[in-house]
C-alpha cells in the first residue's frame, strides 16, 4: 500500500494567488479573446477547495482541488515554455485517461502551444506518422507507452503515474514552478487571438493515412460549454471518464467539466468492475460512451440501478432502440449525441419532447434514436442533396423534410474544424458549397430532427435499391438474443451486393444456441423478414465471439470487409 496522497510541493500555490489571465493589450474593453483555459481559472478561484480530479483505480491514487490543479497546469505551462516550446509549436501527450493527459488539455494551451493528442493503441509506425507529420515539438508520455516513441528522435518527458515525488512528470513540473520565479499566471502571456490553434487531432485514418484536424481556442470555448449545458452537467456532477480523452480531445469534455466546476475520475481502462464500483459509490453523474460500451456496462453481472441520477452520453455510433430502452430500465437517462473529429466531437443531439411522455418505451426509444437538432453553439444541421461536381461553389440544395428523402448532413458555423493541418485540398474538399460535408447519409424528418441512416461508403446496394446496413442493424439488435451486430455488404452474383451480418450473442443465449448457429442463423433471418425488406435482410449470419473496433468503441467496418472479401 502506497503511503497517504499528499501533492508535492511545487504543486502548492502560494498564498493568496493571484488567479487571472493577464489582459491583452490594445483590444476594445468589450472584447476578450476566447479560451478555455479561463475555465480553470475561474473554478479555482470560486471553489479553490473543492475536489477537481481523482484517479483512484492505480497503484498511487491521486486527489487534487481545483486550487492545486490549477497550479500543477500552470507548472505544466512554464515548464514547456522552458523546454523551448514556442507559441504554435505542437505538444503530443500519449497517455490513458489519466491527471497527465488532463493537465495536457489546460497547460499546452497556457503556454499558447497546440496539444496533439495520440491514440494509445496506434502501432509504433502510425504514431511515427503522426509525430512526423505534426511536426510535434516534445511528448508527454504515459510509462505504458512509452514503447510507441523509443526509436524517435522527438524529446520526450515519462509520467510514471504516481504525482509523488521522483516521477519523472513531477520533476517536469518541479522544475517549471522553480522556472516561473513565482510570476504566476501574470507572467504568461495570453494568446490574443481566440482563431489561433488549439488542438491538432487525428482521424482514425481507417481508410488510409489519418488526416490533422486543427480546432481552435474559441471553438473549444464554446463546444465545451454546449456539451455541460446541453448534458446538464454542474457543481454537483461527478464525471467519469471511459471515453478516451485522447480521442477529439475527449469532445471536449476535459474542458466542459471544468466550466461546469464538476468533478472527474479517470479511469485508464475501460473496466466494468471499476465502472459499476464508481457508479454504485462515487456518486457519477455522467459519462461518455460509444454504444459497444454501453452494451458491456448494462450487460455486466455487477449492473443494477445506481442510487443517483446518471446520464449517458451516447455517441460515436447511433444507439439502437433495444439499446436505449435497456439503459433506462437500468435508470441510466440516455442522451443521444452526433458528431466528428471536425465538429469538436458532438454538435447535435435528440431534444426530448413532451409528446414522448405518453408513449410506450420503445416508441419513444426509435424517437431518441434520431441524431436530432444542432447544440447550443452549433450553426443549423442541414440534409443535402449530394453534390455532382467538384466546385467551391457547388450550390447546396436541402432535401425534403420527410424523412425518406437520402441526403449528406452538412453544417458550419462555430464548432467546425478551422482546417485539416498542412493539407488544403483536404479542407477545400471538406468545405465544398461553404459547408462542412460529413460524408454522413441522412435523412430531415417533418419535426426537423436528421437521422442518420449510413456512411455513404456503408451502403449496400442490392438489385439497385440502397439499403441502410444502420438500420438492418438496428432491426436485428431488436431480436433478444442479439448482444451485439455489425452488417456490411457482400458481393452477390444476381443482386451485385446482399447483407452480411456479424453477431455477438447474449452472454445468457450463448450455450442454448451452442453447436447450433446454423439454426440461430435461421431464426435471425425469420425475425428480420418480419421487419425489414427482403433486399435489406440478411443473405448471410455469421456468430462471432466478438467484432473489431477502434479505442473508442467504433466497429471496424473496414476489417469486416476485408474478411468478406476473402469468402
Amino acid at each position: 500500500m502506497p503511503p497517504p496522497f499528499s501533492p508535492t510541493s511545487a504543486s502548492i500555490p502560494p498564498p493568496n494567488a493571484l488567479l487571472r489571465l493577464n489582459y491583452v493589450p490594445g483590444l476594445p474593453v468589450n472584447h476578450q479573446p476566447l479560451n478555455p483555459l479561463s475555465f480553470l481559472l475561474r473554478a479555482a478561484q470560486i471553489y479553490p477547495e473543492k475536489l477537481a480530479l481523482t484517479h483512484p483505480d492505480v497503484d498511487y491514487p491521486v486527489r487534487y482541488t481545483y486550487r492545486v490543479w490549477a497550479q500543477r497546469v500552470q507548472n505544466l505551462a512554464y515548464a514547456l515554455i522552458q523546454a523551448d516550446i514556442k507559441p504554435g509549436d505542437r505538444v503530443a501527450v500519449i497517455a490513458p485517461n489519466s491527471p497527465l493527459i488532463a493537465d495536457a488539455h489546460h497547460g499546452v494551451i497556457a503556454a499558447r502551444a497546440v496539444l496533439t493528442p495520440i491514440n494509445t493503441r496506434l502501432k509504433p509506425q502510425e504514431v511515427a506518422y503522426i509525430l512526423d507529420h505534426s511536426g510535434c515539438k516534445l511528448i508527454l508520455v504515459d510509462y505504458e507507452y512509452k514503447h510507441l516513441v523509443k526509436d524517435t528522435k522527438t524529446p520526450f518527458i515519462v509520467s510514471n503515474d504516481t504525482g509523488r515525488a521522483g516521477d519523472p512528470y513531477e520533476s517536469f513540473l518541479t522544475e517549471g514552478r522553480k522556472f516561473s520565479q513565482e510570476k504566476g499566471w501574470s507572467g504568461l502571456e495570453v494568446e490574443a487571438d481566440e482563431n489561433a490553434s488549439a488542438v491538432l487531432c487525428y482521424t482514425s485514418g481507417t481508410t488510409g493515412r489519418p488526416k490533422g484536424v486543427i480546432t481552435t481556442l474559441r471553438g473549444c470555448y464554446l463546444a465545451a460549454i454546449a456539451n455541460a449545458f446541453e448534458g446538464r452537467i454542474d457543481r454537483d456532477s461527478t464525471y467519469l471518464w471511459i471515453l478516451p480523452m485522447f480521442h477529439a480531445a475527449g469532445w471536449t469534455y476535459p474542458w466542459a467539466i471544468v466550466f461546469a466546476f464538476a468533478t472527474q475520475i479517470t479511469l485508464r481502462t475501460v473496466n466494468y468492475t471499476h465502472i459499476w464500483n464508481h457508479l454504485l459509490h462515487s456518486r457519477v453523474t455522467h459519462y461518455c460512451g460509444a454504444p459497444t460500451v454501453q452494451i458491456g456496462i448494462i450487460n455486466d453481472p455487477q449492473a443494477r440501478k445506481p442510487p443517483q441520477s446518471v446520464t449517458a452520453i451516447i455517441a460515436g455510433a447511433a444507439p439502437t432502440p433495444h439499446l436505449i430502452s435497456e439503459l433506462e430500465k437500468m435508470g441510466i437517462k440516455p442522451v443521444h449525441v452526433y458528431g466528428l473529429t471536425e465538429t469538436y466531437g458532438p454538435f447535435t443531439r435528440n431534444y426530448e419532447q413532451p409528446s414522448w411522455a405518453s408513449m410506450s418505451l420503445g416508441d419513444r426509444a426509435r424517437l431518441m434514436a434520431r441524431q436530432g437538432q444542432a447544440f447550443a453553439t452549433a450553426q443549423e444541421v442541414r440534409v443535402v442533396y449530394p453534390s455532382d461536381g467538384d466546385a467551391d461553389d457547388a450550390p447546396l440544395t436541402d432535401v425534403p423534410a420527410d424523412g425518406k428523402t437520402l441526403g449528406e448532413i452538412v453544417t458550419r458555423g462555430n464548432i467546425v474544424m478551422k482546417e485539416y493541418f498542412n493539407d488544403p485540398e483536404a479542407t477545400r474538399k471538406a468545405f465544398r458549397g461553404g459547408s462542412f460535408r460529413s460524408g454522413d447519409l441522412a435523412v430531415m424528418h417533418p419535426d426537423g430532427t436528421v437521422a442518420i441512416m449510413d456512411r455513404s461508403k456503408d451502403i449496400i446496394i442490392s438489385g439497385g435499391e440502397n439499403a441502410s446496413s444502420l438500420a438492418i442493424e438496428q432491426e436485428l439488435a431488436s431480436h433478444p438474443h442479439v448482444l451485439e451486430t455489425s452488417v456490411v455488404a457482400r458481393s452477390h452474383p444476381k443482386w451485385g451486393e446482399r447483407p452480411m451480418a456479424f453477431v455477438i450473442l447474449h452472454p445468457q443465449h450463448v450455450s442454448h444456441w451452442k453447436g447450433r448457429h446454423h439454426e440461430f442463423e435461421k431464426d435471425l433471418k425469420e425475425h428480420a423478414k418480419s421487419r425489414l425488406p427482403g433486399f435489406a435482410c440478411p443473405e448471410w449470419v455469421e456468430v462471432v465471439p466478438e467484432l473489431p473496433k477502434t479505442s473508442t468503441g467504433k466497429i471496424l467496418k473496414t476489417d469486416l470487409r476485408k474478411i468478406v472479401a476473402k469468402l
